[in-house]
């Protein structure tokens, strides 16, 4: 499988992910799926309600990526439908319902176009996986994992160790910066090393969490996700003790103590295990800690095991809003009602017109009184200086 993070179809298929864009702060993920497998009710198939509308799956499979797409009136069908005679008399309506459904075929029924909204259908990236995954830790987001991504060096064919996997966000980002290639193509068979991400988590049900959303985003032949305690049985892949390098040059540490897992971190452990380093190149190493103490100890640590070129960043991120001049439309003496624009297109432009003939007067007098004076010249004082 083709992971839609690293290359997809001009157009959004069945099946695949897609990223409703609301508002820039705003995005939903979603399976498209023309059927409703989860009965949600609705005669027009899979829907996803939002709160500018709904919108029917069937409106957004085979639209191209980035299309706006307009929300649309959905039957409800049995979802709309309350019984008043208890639970019996609703079976028995849902029964019903079932059996009309079938009689009317399989086939759902065409959307028809509302006028509450419209979203934009995303083709999923990091970026936008950040803004919309489900949150089970606190997110690494973009303006923290490109940083950390160009300082680790990670390029294709790296080899990175990601220690607290959490919510997946960093994982996405570090599986985009590394892959040049998936295992099983044969023409990367000949290259010297693929790009792997090797990611540990404690935690065991976000380690099944981050498995299946690797999994289904394809992930899974670029990403090796491992339920382990990094702390106490390190970085080996496969059973601690005897387990295989990652031969990893960058490494990322998103830990509450970071300094208790770099003892296994060295060229040479002195228990005499393999290093999950790669002796054949540097490595790099960030930890990502929001207390200046962690940051101490770990610097402290990073010292005692003969790290070197050690720094510390603070990433700060601003938006900078960006918004239109808006003409109001004066009638009266006031604003017309409560619309403080124009009604249409002739009525705005009949608007700036007037605004540049106002500017453009202004400027004229400005510069009439500015060559009158000049013409003049500087007054002087009917006074004469005493000597």
């Amino acid at each position: 499988m083709v992971s839609p993070f690293l290359a997809s179809d001009p157009v959004a298929e069945e099946g695949s992910l897609a990223i409703l864009h609301l508002r820039r702060n705003l995005l939903t993920p979603t399976i498209l799926s023309a059927r409703d497998e989860a009965d949600q009710g609705y005669k027009e198939g899979k829907v996803t309600n939002t709160r500018y509308g709904s919108f029917p799956h069937s409106t957004l499979i085979n639209k191209p990526w980035g299309s706006q797409i307009l929300a649309s009136k959905v039957d409800t069908g049995s979802r709309g439908r309350k019984s008043k005679g208890g639970k019996a008399a609703h079976s028995l309506k849902r029964k019903a319902d079932e059996v009309e459904a079938s009689e009317e075929g399989s086939k759902a029924s065409d959307a028809v176009a509302a006028t509450s909204g419209f979203v934009h259908l995303l083709r999923p990236t990091p970026e936008s996986w950040t803004s919309s995954l489900p949150h089970r830790t606190q997110v690494v987001y973009t303006a923290d994992y490109s940083y950390i991504l160009h300082r680790l060096r990670a390029r294709p064919g790296s080899s990175i160790i990601e220690a607290g996997a959490g919510s997946g966000s960093f994982t996405h980002a570090a599986a985009r910066a590394v892959f040049n290639g998936y295992p099983s193509s044969s023409h990367c068979a000949k290259r010297r090393r693929l790009g792997q991400v090797s990611s540990f988590e404690f935690h065991e049900t976000r380690v099944q969490k981050v498995r299946e959303e690797i999994k289904a985003h394809g992930l899974d032949g670029i990403v090796r996700v491992n339920h382990r305690d990094v702390y106490n049985d390190g970085f080996l892949l496969g059973p601690p003790w005897n387990g295989e390098s990652p031969k990893a040059n960058a490494i990322f540490l998103d830990l509450p103590a970071p300094w208790l897992a770099l003892k296994h971190l060295v060229r040479n452990p002195p228990d005499g295990s393999e290093s999950p380093l790669d002796p054949t190149s540097p490595v790099h190493i960030c930890t990502f800690s929001p207390c200046l103490e962690q940051v101490q100890q770990t610097i402290s640590a990073l010292r005692q095991h003969s790290w070197l070129s050690i720094s510390m960043v603070e990433v700060m991120h601003r938006n900078i809003e960006v918004r239109r001049e808006i003409y109001a439309v004066e009638c009266n003496g006031g604003l017309r009602g409560s619309i403080s624009g124009p009604r249409n297109v002739e009525e705005a432009l009949s608007k700036l017109r007037s605004e540049e003939q106002a500017r453009a007067l202004r400027e004229k007098l400005r510069e009439k009184a500015f060559s009158a004076h000049i013409q003049t010249g500087p007054s002087h004082s009917p006074f004469r200086a005493r000597n």
